[in-house]
This record gives structure tokens, C-alpha cells and sequence, in this order.
């Protein structure tokens, strides 16, 4: 058997981690639209003080000529050299909860050693839960709730949050590969693709990111406060609505697809509701108790066996 060299190297000061965390997943590659998952990685890794396990090889994983690393020129030569980065970490919340994330790139080779990799990583840390997130466009209104389609095998995330829930073959990610490997290896598992506005695909759109650490919240009960996104939100908001106001043509695009959002809940059979509106979030207060509830009617580890896997 041929032997490859290892796709990660372990932090050399990894912090001890619990067993049973929750896992989120945010990569960034084929499509992000609204660059919500670029931004949530930027939240977790800056905001939250991530703490490497991991880190995962570039020489092995990327394709540098696609995506290419950041330098600094400063007058007459190079002075910063910033390649990216894919790693495992362990992570608290806004309340001090652990869990981990591995966040970056999406790999552009090897996807099975890498899959299988980071299910090896999952069964040693005894992850109880995986949850990742993507964005897509699609012709929605800004002006109404981010929707969601939601897979996996949490009927009950489905259930709740899933607006849109297409039969189709669609172009694949990593995420849909390790959706579909741990769902094999019987962890819970759930996906989540954000429905973003078409027209604000390829802008810095911080209401998609809010919706996708609302998504993190309804799958794992981790709690994160988004002040510096929603004051952003609310100016981008503005800036989108006077564009909106100042163009004829804007305005009757906006109207046409307010429409044919508001037609399509009202006749849509699932009782599904979108994940969060493109206004502001519930307070970090709000939030300390939304977390309380879901502790309350969440099933203990005794009732999960047999079944709630599945």
C-alpha cells in the first residue's frame, strides 16, 4: 500500500478537551453567498478565541493557484506572507460552553482521506452532535426572513426550520460528504443552507451570517451574541434601501419577488418557519434564556438511545 503523509498536525499546545462537545462545521469554497460563511469563521476564530487541536496541511489540501494566499507589499519588498488555513479547534461560546469547529477552506484534494480524517478526529473527542453551514442564492427578498433547507438526520431541525426542501442533484461540497459519513457512522448530524438574496450573493451580507449562527443555535443550543453584526446589518440595511428607493427598476424586482415569497409560504404545506428575520437578534439575555428552554425540553442521554440518532 502506497504510504501518503499525514493531512494534519496535531497543535503543540492543544488544550485539553471534554469529551461529548458538539461539532460545527464552516467551510468556505464552491459557493457562499453573501460571504456568510467567510464571516462566521472570522466571528468564531476572532470573537471567540478559538484554540487549535488541529491543523491541517495546505501543501496537501489546496489548490494555490485558486485560491491564493494574501501577501503585503510595503514599498519595496514583501513583508507579510498569509497562507490559509483549515483547522480543528476548540471553541467557547458566549456563555462559555465548549464545542468544536472546524473552519477554513474547503479542500480542493483528497476528500475521502479527509472525510475520514475528520471522522477518526470526531470519534476521539466523542462528538455528540455535527452541524455545518452554507449559503446559496436564491431570488428571495432582503426584505424578508432568511430561509433555510435543512438535511441531515434530525427530523426534528427539518421539521422546524427546513423552508425549501427541493428533490434535485445539485453540484457537491465537502460538507455533503461528511454529512453523509457521519450520518453512515450513526452521529447526528444536520446541514444547513441559508437561501440568501441573489442580489446580495457576492456582498459582505451580515444577515446571513446571523442566520447562520441562529442555525448553530437552534442545532446545538450555543449561544452568541452578533452585537458588531447586527449594528453592521442595520447600516447595510439602510445602504440597500436607499439604492432600492433611487431606482425604478430595484424597487419593481424587490416588489416582484415580495410577492412571490409571500405566495409561496402561504402555500407552502410545511410548518417550517424561517430562521431569523433580517432584523435585529434577541439580546445576549434573550438568548441565556431561549438556552434555558431548550436544556428543559431537550431528552437526556438515557431517553436518546434507540433511535434518536436516526
Amino acid at each position: 500500500m502506497p504510504q501518503y503523509a499525514p493531512l494534519f498536525e496535531r497543535a503543540a499546545s492543544a488544550p485539553p478537551v471534554p469529551r461529548g462537545l458538539p461539532l460545527v462545521i464552516a467551510l468556505t469554497g464552491f459557493t457562499d453567498a453573501g460571504n456568510a460563511v467567510s464571516q462566521l469563521i472570522d466571528v468564531m476564530r476572532d470573537d471567540l478565541d478559538a484554540l487549535p487541536l488541529a491543523v491541517f496541511d495546505n501543501d496537501i489540501l489546496l489548490d494555490y493557484r485558486a485560491r491564493r494566499p494574501l501577501v503585503t507589499f510595503d514599498g519595496e519588498r514583501v513583508t507579510e506572507y498569509r497562507p490559509q488555513r483549515l483547522e480543528l479547534s476548540l471553541v467557547r461560546d458566549a456563555l462559555g460552553q465548549p464545542f468544536l469547529l472546524l473552519a477554513g477552506y474547503e479542500p480542493d484534494f483528497v476528500w475521502e482521506r479527509f472525510a475520514r480524517d475528520v471522522l477518526a478526529l470526531a470519534e476521539e473527542y466523542g462528538v455528540s452532535t455535527v452541524t455545518w453551514v452554507q449559503a446559496i442564492p436564491m431570488p428571495v427578498p432582503h426584505t424578508r426572513p432568511i430561509g433555510t433547507t435543512v438535511s441531515g438526520t434530525r427530523s426534528d431541525l427539518t421539521e422546524a426550520h427546513s423552508v425549501w426542501r427541493p428533490h434535485t442533484q445539485v453540484p457537491g461540497t465537502i460538507g455533503h460528504l461528511l454529512e453523509l459519513r457521519f450520518a453512515r457512522a450513526d452521529v447526528p448530524v444536520a446541514g444547513f443552507v441559508l437561501l440568501v438574496p441573489h442580489y446580495l450573493g457576492d456582498t459582505e451580507y451580515p444577515a446571513a451570517t446571523l442566520a447562520a449562527l441562529d442555525s448553530i443555535t437552534a442545532a446545538t443550543g450555543l449561544v452568541f451574541t452578533g452585537d458588531d453584526l447586527r449594528e453592521r446589518n442595520r447600516e447595510f440595511l439602510q445602504r440597500v434601501q436607499e439604492q432600492v428607493e433611487e431606482n425604478e427598476e430595484l424597487t419593481r424586482m424587490l416588489h416582484g419577488l415580495e410577492d412571490r415569497y409571500d405566495a409561496y409560504m402561504a402555500g407552502s404545506t410545511t410548518q417550517a418557519v424561517p430562521m431569523v428575520h433580517t432584523g435585529d437578534l434577541p439580546s445576549a439575555d434573550e438568548l441565556a434564556a431561549e438556552l434555558e428552554r431548550f436544556l428543559a425540553t431537550r431528552p437526556s442521554p438515557d431517553d436518546d438511545k434507540g433511535g434518536a440518532r436516526g
